[in-house]
């Protein structure tokens, strides 16, 4: 009987989640992972057998990428047929990919956190785990890649977003959620392919990287300034992967000297490659030597321009990787 027992390591990073509020100063992470798991009710009625790792206790932006590395390098050590991660949602976009990227285990990583701290009324954080632990310890998650769990919504982290500010339905995603929880049942409905992985060992190189976002009437300036302070750059383009005309030159000469990754900063849908012609169209820029981000949004762009960079991997890697998204 002991066998058929399943284990589900949760690991805290800090965040709303475990955040109370004290003084009027505000909210601040004081909670360790002992007392998330504790504040979840009806857990102990799961049968699922719990192991708790205070790993940070930081808000979400201040989290680093050498934060979330080790992380990495840690789940890969954990005996368990799961694992959730509890942490701030400021950055949960970022985090989730990075794990995407960066872990090859067929067990289920979820992410989740909250959007009202323990001391507000009605905090959802204590319901987020519970569906994050439950989705981790599913046979059905198996598979997924990294996955963040919210609202009772299972949502791929290559997809996931964060599209309101303060609203406990915060999050969402484009094609749609993988799966859901309902009446205790994890269900999974969709699976993404195969994301490449990313030794996290490996990415031992420092690099900065960027996201510049077109506006209207931009000229190009600016973007020869932060040209000279990247490693990398991801241009949050217009539409299917447009920019102004004034940009074109800066983009071209950029391009020669570090991989600049043309993303749309809609958020969701492909950047095109051949159907439109004009001067700063995305068969303009790619043919400047711009490398497509194909379907990934800029922060997800960036977040993998950033591991590729710190792994030494040169332009032409840099582009076959993302070809594969």
């Amino acid at each position: 009987m002991a066998d058929t027992v399943r284990r589900v390591a949760v690991i805290s990073l800090g965040g709303t989640i475990a955040m109370t509020t004290h003084t009027d100063a505000g909210a601040t992470p004081t909670l360790s992972a002992d007392d998330l798991v504790a504040a979840v009710p009806g857990l102990a009625e799961t049968g699922i057998h719990i192991e708790v790792h205070d790993f940070r206790r930081l808000p979400g932006a201040s989290l680093s990428i050498s934060d979330l590395l080790e992380l990495a390098i840690k789940i890969d050590t954990l005996t368990v047929d799961g694992v959730v991660i509890t942490q701030g949602t400021d950055t949960i976009e970022e985090t989730s990919y990075l794990l995407d990227l960066t872990t090859s285990s067929d067990m289920p990583i979820v992410v989740t956190g909250a959007m009202r701290n323990a001391s507000m009324a009605g905090a959802d954080g204590p319901a987020n785990v519970l569906a994050a632990i439950r989705v981790a310890a599913s046979t059905e998650a198996r598979g997924t890649g990294c996955v963040v769990a919210f609202g009772e919504e299972i949502h791929a982290a290559r997809w996931i977003r964060k599209t309101h500010a303060t609203s406990p339905l915060a999050f969402t995603s484009y094609p749609g959620p993988v799966g859901y929880v309902a009446e205790d049942r994890v269900r999974i409905l969709a699976r993404p392919s195969n994301s490449p992985t990313i030794d996290p060992r490996g990415a031992a190189t420092s690099a900065r990287t960027a996201i510049f976002t077109v506006g209207l009437g931009d000229d190009g300036t600016l973007l020869q300034v932060l040209g000279d302070q990247v490693d990398g750059l991801v241009v949050a383009a217009f539409g299917a992967g447009h920019v102004p005309m004034a940009c074109v030159d800066a983009l071209t000469n950029l391009a020669k000297s570090i991989p600049v990754v043309l993303a749309s900063r809609t958020g969701s849908g492909p950047v095109l490659r051949q159907t439109y012609g004009f001067p700063g169209s995305e068969s303009d820029l790619l043919a400047r030597g711009l490398i497509s981000g194909n379907t990934l949004d800029p922060v997800k762009a960036r977040v993998m321009l950033q591991l590729l960079l710190m792994t030494n991997a040169d332009k032409e890697q840099v582009a076959q990787a993302f070809i594969t998204i």
